[in-house]
């Protein structure tokens, strides 16, 4: 309990003013999302050293485009889907600087900011209290669980219908999603729709996927990356390897020995900075950088 708080307590710190944050970004619902979580306060983000910059009460989703050099762009695409308890987005660490590695080998990246918890300035205690009783956390996603599901099926959707005009390849476009980011990775993935349903899967110390857990037809290639350190998630992303390949399915699970829980790109001296290598790795062998 004592490691969850250190883990926890920075964001409990960050309250009271924010500053604005202003990127380019594409609004999936152009008419206004579907459902509501009901009133919430304006969208805000805020540069919260050392751990970045931190986005509350996401109430219109919109995905952020990140462009490879063109000299290496290679036609594959990910969506990236930053963590945060549902009570925020880790943009900065699992959002805009995951999209940048993408870039690097030549991938073009979508930051998504999907629908949150709506949350004031003791947003901090809150989420601190609802993650040490997961049954009060679980609770209070169900009502958010569709929406953040939406999203992330507009998501697909968007970037598949736009693959030209992104110069991506339409069956070469996945997610990538980190904590409760992967959640909503793996709840697009579990929707079984087709045309919204990623060709590949990165679940980053995913949680909160919930049950049932019904592998679909046709279900993408996953990697599932954890440490064996984490305090909140570390059994779920085995639960959903055994899963696929019980169906059949094509899954790699890898395990750190270090690293805790939201670790991201963020480099700490821990295991867990090989994380990329092993994504490339995978990517690799996928034939997912190949031009």
């Amino acid at each position: 309990m004592r490691t969850l708080f250190r883990i926890l307590a920075p964001f409990a710190l960050f309250a009271g003013s924010v500053t604005a944050h202003a990127q380019e970004a594409i609004r999936l619902w152009p008419n206004g999302a579907p459902g509501s979580m009901g009133p919430m306060q304006a969208e805000t983000t805020a540069d919260k050293k050392p751990y970045g910059l931190i986005t509350r009460n996401v109430s219109e989703p919109t995905l952020t485009v990140f462009r490879p050099d063109p000299k290496i762009a290679n036609g594959t695409a990910v969506i990236v889907a930053p963590g945060g308890g549902f009570h925020l987005l880790s943009i900065g660490n699992e959002g805009d600087g995951v999209a940048r590695w993408l870039n690097s080998q030549g991938i073009t990246a979508f930051v998504l900011r999907y629908r949150l918890l709506p949350t004031g300035d003791d947003f901090g205690m809150v989420m601190i209290r609802r993650l040490m009783n997961f049954k009060s956390l679980e609770a209070a996603i169900v009502p958010l669980r569709p929406l953040a599901t939406a999203d992330g099926e507009e998501a697909m959707r968007y970037v598949r219908a736009n693959a030209a005009r992104f110069g991506v390849k339409q069956n070469r476009i996945g997610m990538m999603g980190f904590s409760a980011g992967g959640a909503v990775t793996m709840w697009t993935v579990l929707g079984a729709k087709p045309a919204s349903r990623p060709d590949f899967i990165v679940a980053m110390y995913p949680g909160l996927v919930g049950n049932p857990l019904t592998v679909p037809a046709k279900a993408p290639p996953l990697l599932a990356m954890v440490a064996e350190d984490d305090p909140i998630v570390r059994p779920e992303a085995g639960r959903l390897v055994d899963a696929w390949k019980a169906a059949g399915a094509d899954a790699t699970l890898v395990t750190f020995p270090k690293g805790g829980h939201g670790f991201g790109i963020t480099k700490s001296g821990k295991a867990s900075d090989a994380w990329p290598e092993h994504a490339q790795k995978w990517f690799q062998a996928k034939g997912l950088l190949n031009k």
